[in-house]
């Protein structure tokens, strides 16, 4: 075994040879190429991570059984590390100072990246270290620089005829590297002026060796040839503008990114991130918009109000007949977009296409594209900003179909409709168009984002926008219109939007007409499921004014596709049909919560079509258990501090014999959750930190409990939840501590004292690394005692595990009172360094699981269940014909999966493009398509539900699609 272990550590360090180098290549690119490391919380939770893990680690007297001796490398490299950053830093000021002054180049002036110093200096350590743990710290004695030259290449080739032989003589050409390929550059007296600002080797010799060494320290000598190799690409990349990969200039680099090969686009918005700004901007403008505008200020009111400052301008901003005498017409409908690039644009593509072919029943359907495109709200998520616009909604949209050559995104226009160059009246335009109505997410500013790029723009990708206000009525061929109503956060219309739908509905509607009701919000599912009543506006129009002209009512706010109709009975009907589609790029909704609607309007509904299917929708809920962690790991950050101050008063458990000496493993249990039940009556009789923190999260969690339920089923519910998890931390708090006891009691912790890894350094440092000209107290001295104070806490920082567990011994010993205020904060401080990382898996384990029982068994958290898990798939659209007989037919299309990975669509770029030809007249008006051909949503897409509203009839179901369907 002693022989095995010696190869395995022998072998194991030669290829480690290669991560060296490997680190020399990163670290020489890395300067040149600008490679940073960005600041987020996913790697600072990877480096926290890995920095306790180390810590906890190298306290493991394991290691030194295999000839591993982890404090060495660690405090080398701490070491190194330190002495880089400050003389990295030193430099930089300097220069930085040479170009107040004047004396160096325009282009020096621009400040380097300290993400970027940090990495090269770690980089500069790492490669020391490997270099040491090979090769040591060894100075050669006999040879001079000039004897040295015969140790060269040639010498090297001459003992071995074959890189084969070497490599079977592993440990012969190991030392044969570290002596000949790295050797020391010399002695200190072969340069005078560097003998006192360097470190010495130690002696390498048989017996005794006499005197002092005089070898430069070859650690040394690498580690200044890197420092000396960065300083000089600095100033030569800074002083001429030269390095060695030529950077761009910012305008070019902005031109090369724009016509990169792939697609930038956001990933889905993170809702149970505690660390995105976003969020906090949404909520605060929730805030905002709920305290002050609903009730008191309301922009459906300013625009009604500047309508009628010009004379007969009011009807002609808000009524569109343009499309009425067409024979027929295409149109699409869809709502909340904006959330993921990869969805919102898979949804963008299909809406683009000139025509999409699809197989139904043995037969080629083709749906061309639709001339009008309604947009049911929601255009941004998580707030409206002008940088969720135009990257989470513009930028998608412009990528499936292109705006005009003309277009500039900042224009504003200030008298819409703005057409084309030779077209004259908006009916002449025969391109796709645009309306859309804001949903609640776009009022969280009080709708100032959506009047700025909605109302004063005139273009989105390649459709046009006519539209000027945030509501607006249509008058489609064969007698069909569309109302599109703002319900802004009140979910209604107010009495402006009423009077003009009603005296609308007066005037222009004929007795024969059709009516679609567009909507964001689709008040038939969110009444029945919240028990209320909202839309009372909406209502008294349709009931008292369409009186059942109304065929269709389309909505979107849920992000899946349900289409009820209604059941023939008795009495006027005033909806014929019922439609939900808001897959248009948001996260999805689950369908089987909303199984049991069948009412409205004093009728019963019945569902025709339902996407996904009700089975695969409690069946997707299923990933809160196994994927809540993985799709929300920033959950963590508040997850762990909610953890530890649950348990904060139960640390230390001293008593802990009961458990670790019991000899079954029954009563091993009981005496464990015996331990766990007495840590939590001490929280509630003694405690003060952890039972304030217990009653803030019980009092939340109950809030959190959807309303609809009674209020002592949400007490209850919200009581469980907290019980979940304060047992779950309390079994983390004891599992920690039995940990400790036992490291503690083998000896393998609490054996050494504070700050341990630093004294033993300074006790071997002198011994491998001399230092006669006394170069260390010097540095001490011009640093005025920051560079070992530096050193000193962040060696200590490693010691986290020892000081946790010396200091719990002496409470244990002496009390908690014997503690100072600094000792406290750090004893409690490392505690939770280890209690963070053990807790956070559990904590996102219960917070899914609860959401899991709460979404299949009780039907409540629809909303909180599904954003956490962030699902990009199952978008859809709805297209709809006006045939030349009036009736309404209703295809429903749907993309199962949507794609990751895009790539230039080569039929794209290659097609002739003439400088003002319209992107909506080429055949291939997409930017980007699949990366894997069949996995492109123009090839994946499927019909879900068909249907056919008759003008003269009521309904005529035609198909039947999948478990339920028209």
């Amino acid at each position: 075994m002693h022989t095995l272990i010696e190869k395995l550590d022998n072998n194991i360090k030669w290829w480690s040879m290669y991560a060296c180098l490997l680190g020399f290549f990163y670290f020489f690119s890395s300067p040149f190429i600008g490679k940073t490391i960005k600041p987020s919380y996913s790697n600072f939770s990877r480096w926290y991570i890995a920095w306790i893990l180390v810590a906890a680690v190298y306290h493991l007297p394991s290691f030194l059984s295999m000839g591993v001796d982890m404090r060495m490398n660690l405090s080398l490299f701490l070491s190194i590390y330190i002495s880089s950053i400050l003389f990295l830093l030193f430099f930089h000021i300097v220069f930085l100072g040479l170009w107040y002054l004047g004396l160096i180049s325009r282009v020096a002036g621009r400040r380097p990246e300290i993400l970027t110093i940090f990495q090269n200096c770690a980089v500069i350590s790492v490669a020391c270290c490997v270099f040491y743990s090979h090769c040591g710290n060894r100075a050669m004695l006999g040879k001079r620089p000039f004897d040295r030259k015969a140790s060269n290449w040639f010498s090297f080739w001459k003992e071995r005829n074959t890189w084969l032989a070497k490599l079977i003589h592993m440990n012969e050409l190991k030392d044969q590297v570290c002596s000949s390929w790295f050797a020391p550059v010399g002695s200190a007296s072969d340069y005078p002026l560097l003998s006192k600002w360097v470190i010495y080797g130690e002696l390498a010799c048989n017996g005794s060796c006499p005197g002092s060494s005089d070898e430069i320290s070859p650690i040394y000598s690498l580690w200044a040839t890197f420092i000396g190799l960065y300083i000089a690409n600095y100033v030569v990349e800074r002083s001429t503008g030269w390095a060695l990969t030529h950077p761009l200039p910012v305008e070019e680099y902005e031109k090369l990114k724009k016509n990169q090969m792939k697609p930038d686009f956001l990933d889905m918005v993170p809702w149970y991130s505690g660390t995105s700004a976003d969020l906090f901007n949404t909520v605060f403008d929730l805030l905002v918009s709920v305290t002050l505008f609903v009730g008191r200020f309301d922009m459906r009111m300013m625009q009604a109000a500047m309508s009628r400052v010009h004379e007969g301008a009011h009807e002609h901003d808000l009524f569109y007949d343009h499309l009425s005498e067409k024979e027929d017409l295409w149109f699409d409908f869809m709502a909340d977009t904006g959330d993921g690039g990869n969805s919102s644009y898979a949804v963008a593509r299909l809406l683009a296409q000139p025509s999409l072919q699809l197989t139904r029943d043995d037969s080629v359907l083709s749906l061309p594209r639709g001339d009008l495109l309604l947009i049911g709200g929601d255009l941004a998520y998580p707030n409206p900003s002008g940088f969720t616009y135009e990257r989470r909604f513009f930028c998608p949209f412009e990528y499936a179909l292109q705006p005009p050559a003309w277009y500039k995104p900042n224009h504003i226009s200030v008298n819409k409709p703005e057409l084309p160059e030779g077209i004259h009246e908006l009916k002449e335009y025969n391109g796709p168009q645009c309306f859309l109505i804001p949903g609640n997410h776009d009022w969280f500013d009080g709708l100032n984002t959506f009047m700025r790029y909605i109302c004063h723009k005139s273009w989105v990708g390649g459709w046009f926008m006519p539209q000027k206000k945030s509501y607006f009525a249509l008058q489609l061929p064969k007698r069909w219109w569309v109302f599109g109503l703002d319900l802004s956060l009140h979910s209604d219309i107010d009495v402006y939007q009423f009077k003009f739908f009603s005296e609308l509905v007066k005037n222009k509607v004929g007795e024969n007409d059709s009516v679609i009701i567009m909507t964001h919000e689709p008040h038939w599912l969110l009444d029945w499921y919240w028990n209320g009543a909202s839309g009372e506006n909406v209502s008294h129009l349709i009931l008292d004014y369409l009186k059942g002209r109304c065929k269709l009512r389309i909505a979107g706010d849920l992000h899946h596709y349900m289409c009820h109709s209604c059941v023939p009975s008795e009495g006027p009907v005033h909806v014929h049909h019922l439609l939900v589609n808001g897959c248009g790029g948001a996260f999805l909704h689950p369908t089987h919560v909303f199984s049991n609607f069948s009412k409205f309007y004093g009728k019963t509904y019945e569902c025709k079509a339902a996407y996904p299917s009700f089975d695969d929708s409690s069946r997707i809920a299923l990933g809160n258990i196994l994927k809540f962690r993985k799709k929300n790991w920033q959950f963590d950050f508040i997850g762990g501090i909610i953890y530890f101050i649950l348990v904060f008063s139960t640390f230390p458990q001293c008593k802990l014999d009961h458990i670790l000496q019991d000899d079954s493993f029954s009563g091993h249990l009981r005496s464990f959750f015996a331990t766990v039940w007495s840590a939590f009556v001490y929280v509630l009789e003694h405690s003060f930190v952890s039972l304030v923190g217990l009653l803030i999260l019980l009092i939340a969690a109950i809030a959190f409990v959807p309303s609809k339920l009674a209020r002592k089923k949400r007490a209850i519910i919200g009581i469980l939840h907290v019980s979940a998890h304060l047992t779950a931390a309390l079994i983390l708090m004891l599992l920690l501590e039995i940990g400790l006891e036992t490291c503690i009691r083998h000896k393998l912790l609490a054996t050494s004292g504070y700050h341990s890894l630093y004294q033993w350094y300074q006790s071997v440092e002198i011994e491998h690394f001399p230092d006669p000209t006394g170069l260390r107290s010097r540095i001490e001295q011009w640093t005025f005692g920051l560079y070992p104070a530096c050193i000193k806490y962040l060696m200590s920082a490693f010691d986290v595990p020892e000081v946790m567990a010396v200091t719990r011994s002496n409470i244990c010993k002496n009390g908690i009172q014997s503690l100072s205020r600094g000792g406290a904060v750090i004893y409690y401080a490392s505690v939770f360094l280890y209690f963070w990382v053990f807790s956070t898996p559990v904590v996102s384990l219960v917070f899914g699981s609860y959401l899991y029982i709460c979404i299949n068994w009780l039907h409540v958290h629809f909303d909180e269940a599904f954003s956490s898990l962030r699902i990009a798939n199952y978008k859809s659209f709805t297209r709809f014909h006006i045939n030349r007989n009036g009736d309404l037919e209703v295809f429903t299309l749907a993309v199962d999966k949507v794609p990751k990975e895009w790539k230039l669509d080569p039929e794209w770029d290659v097609e002739a493009k003439q400088a003002q030809q319209s992107s909506h007249r080429r055949k291939y008006p997409s930017k980007w398509c699949a990366s894997a051909g069949q996995q492109d949503p123009v090839n994946t897409v499927r019909i879900v539900d068909q249907f056919i509203i008759r003008q003269t009839e009521k309904a005529e179901f035609v198909t039947s699609n999948g478990s339920v369907g028209h």
